[in-house]
């Protein structure tokens, strides 16, 4: 009787903590090695192999914040397979603004440089630091972060690791000023006024 009930609520525990696990995860599980684009059926290396980033870092700096994204998209072997990549690069004074990943944490490596990032988390308490180079730090899943170049002098270039094939980015000033909420209510919520509302959604508008 007794080896019946540990037997029943060993099983009941494994069962309970597998059907819980898909909860847990960015992505879901695939059922084969590797996923394949409906126009391939046959694949070789190259279809593992992404080269987006070789040049890298032997180009020319841009005069703003670039991100070189490595993700299900651009590369599309990563199908399931619960990691991407992007390359961020800061030239002077350059920002990635607040923004957050839905669907994963974020590893930043910074490769050279300094950076001071931070994020938010659900307390409304930021935690902040300077990163040199060879410093890591790590954006937990769906939280407000930023980073920015702290570099006076030149450039700085990280690295970021993410748990899903396809994290997404949500960019604050972005979604809060340029996607349509009424002006009134911003200037509400932001306990300003209209007119400078309209001044803020003007300097994010794309240049021409």
């Amino acid at each position: 009787m007794a080896f019946n009930t540990f037997f029943f609520t060993t099983a009941s525990l494994l069962l309970l903590a597998s059907s819980s696990l898909p909860a847990y995860a960015s992505d879901p599980d695939i059922i084969t090695d590797f996923i394949l684009p409906q126009n391939l059926t046959i694949p070789d290396s190259n279809f593992f192999t992404s080269t987006a980033t070789r040049d890298i870092f032997n180009a020319p700096i841009s005069d703003t914040f670039k991100v070189t994204k490595v993700s299900m998209a651009e590369f599309p072997a990563l199908n399931g397979q619960s990691v991407s990549y992007a390359v961020l690069t800061f030239p002077v004074n350059a920002v990635n603004p607040p923004h957050t990943h839905p669907r994963s944490a974020e590893l930043l490596f910074l490769v050279q440089g300094c950076l001071d990032v931070g994020f938010v988390d659900t307390a409304n308490k930021l935690y902040a630091q300077r990163l040199q180079a060879t410093d890591m730090f790590v954006f937990p899943k769906g939280l407000v972060h930023y980073q920015s170049n702290c570099d006076g002098e030149g450039p700085s270039i990280a690295l970021s690791a993410f748990g899903s094939s396809n994290a997404g980015t949500v960019s604050v000033p972005a979604s809060v000023f340029t996607s349509g909420i009424d002006e009134s209510v911003l200037a509400k919520s932001f306990k300003t006024d209209v007119t400078t509302v309209e001044k803020i959604k003007a300097g994010l508008a794309p240049k021409p």
